[in-house]
């Protein structure tokens, strides 16, 4: 078993940690108005020595902390909104602690604080041993809007690092050398001509139908897009009443693909069939571009290293009253019997284990993979919620406020620091991590998927 100074260093601040994860809980604030996670975030760093900048370039929820000297520097990518509508108390029954509130569905109160107990237990060894290394730490807003990340690239984040890691929780210990998706973000606005529906609708240009035209012409063009393509909408404005001809109508559209280029020729391809629309229907169209990331690139040599030291360290042990709590949700999740089914429940209702190397691709979509484009970026999961947990479900929010959440994300500091530190200690690894990642790549470099002209938001 790996048990170091950075390790060590994470069981030492664990109150510390555990504390600030669950003020996080206790105020979710969703994407970009993460106050006071920032400022709570930011102390903590202040108070362990590091140099600590609120609003990073430009950001007004983005922190950049930093301590020590040299490379490697290191970089820990931490996160901390919530999502709307998933307030829950920790209880094994869906109870809101404030209907229609947010809530830490994701468990980004965990996820922020994990990686600044991989920050600490790193500098931990670093100042320990006197060893020459930079950690950087990133408090990184709106994950949930898969943007945060991609303007604080845009600005020039995280060009200077040698390598990162990011953490999140999860119904497994596990990494993966699969794919998740990259994503373009748009609505689509409609403007036409009111006009009463039945007394004189030849006068009438409706928006209405210009959205729905779209989606028919985008239903049609599923079937001439590769397998990995994932188009999915909805209506955001419709029309006020059947008699009353819509000039105004909006639909909100992702585009997904497993790589960055499919993502653009197929979303390029979803703007001919709204400008069609649009002539069809003789209205005027608006496109408002909310965002888009990349797909995430993970670095064979650095995912197989830090699997390593994940298998090396000592998992989270299980109270008898915290397996009662995961299996009580378990038994209300809808992948219940299906979960049951392929034997993941017969070790118990939470995680005991380290998973093999997952290959399997996903098909949702976060920034880390805008990260793993500029350079090597992991991203460690380790367990925090019961094995059937739905995702972004209240039953997450419970496990993020109570024992089970903080387990594991101490857990994933120490997986992280330890694995940071193996990148310390070896330089020919770091070369190694650096040179397959460059095979990776191909050739290409990072181009933020969200322009110039479009402005930061601001709480």
């Amino acid at each position: 078993m790996i048990d170091t100074i950075a390790t060590k260093a994470v069981e030492q601040n664990a109150e510390i940690l555990t504390d600030l994860a669950k003020k996080i809980w206790e105020h979710p604030e969703t994407a970009f108005h993460e106050v006071k996670a920032c400022e709570w975030t930011a102390e903590v760093l202040k108070n362990a020595g590091f140099d600590v900048e609120i609003g990073y370039v430009g950001m007004p929820t983005a922190i950049r902390a930093t301590w020590g000297k040299g490379h490697p520097k290191i970089g820990f990518l931490g996160e901390y909104d919530a999502l709307p509508g998933l307030s829950q108390k920790v209880s094994t029954k869906k109870e809101p602690v404030v209907c229609g509130a947010p809530g830490q569905g994701c468990g980004h109160n965990l996820l922020g604080v994990s990686c600044v107990g991989a920050a600490l237990g790193m500098k931990a060894e670093l100042e320990a041993t006197g060893k020459e290394g930079t950690v950087v730490f990133y408090g990184c807003p709106a994950e949930e809007v898969l943007t945060g990340k991609a303007f604080m690239a845009r600005e020039g984040a995280f060009a200077d690092l040698d390598a990162a890691f990011s953490w999140h929780g999860s119904a497994k210990n596990m990494v993966s050398l699969g794919t998740m998706t990259g994503l373009n973000s748009a609505v689509f606005h409609f403007h036409g001509v009111t006009a009463h529906a039945g007394g004189d609708p030849q006068n009438g240009r409706s928006a209405l139908d210009a959205v729905e035209l779209m989606n028919v012409g985008a239903n049609y063009l599923r079937e001439h897009v590769t397998s990995d393509v994932r188009i999915h909408y909805v209506i955001k404005e419709g029309g006020t009443a059947p008699n009353i001809v819509p000039d105004n109508a909006s639909v909100w559209y992702y585009v997904r693909a497993l790589s960055r280029e499919a993502v653009e020729d197929t979303y390029r391809r979803l703007v001919k069939i709204a400008e069609g629309a649009a002539h069809m229907t003789e209205t005027e169209l608006e496109i408002e571009f909310m965002g888009g990331c990349y797909n995430t690139l993970n670095p064979v040599v650095m995912t197989n290293m830090t699997h390593e030291v994940m298998e090396q360290i000592e998992r989270p042990q299980w109270t008898d009253e915290e397996k009662a709590f995961a299996e009580a949700l378990n038994e209300q999740s809808p992948q219940y019997e299906a979960i049951k089914a392929a034997g993941e429940l017969e070790d118990g209702p939470l995680s005991t284990c380290v998973a093999p190397v997952s290959y399997e691709n996903g098909y949702g979509s976060t920034d880390v993979g805008d990260v793993q484009h500029i350079v090597p970026c992991v991203q460690v999961m380790s367990a925090t919620y019961n094995l059937a947990a739905p995702g972004h479900s209240w039953q997450i929010t419970a496990c993020a406020g109570m024992s089970i959440g903080m387990k594991g994300m101490l857990f994933g500091s120490k997986v992280m620091a330890a694995a940071a530190m193996k990148l310390v200690d070896d330089p020919k690894l770091m070369e190694e991590v650096k040179e397959g990642w460059k095979k990776q790549m191909k050739g290409r470099t990072y181009k933020c998927p969200i322009p110039k002209e479009i402005p930061i938001p601001q709480p």
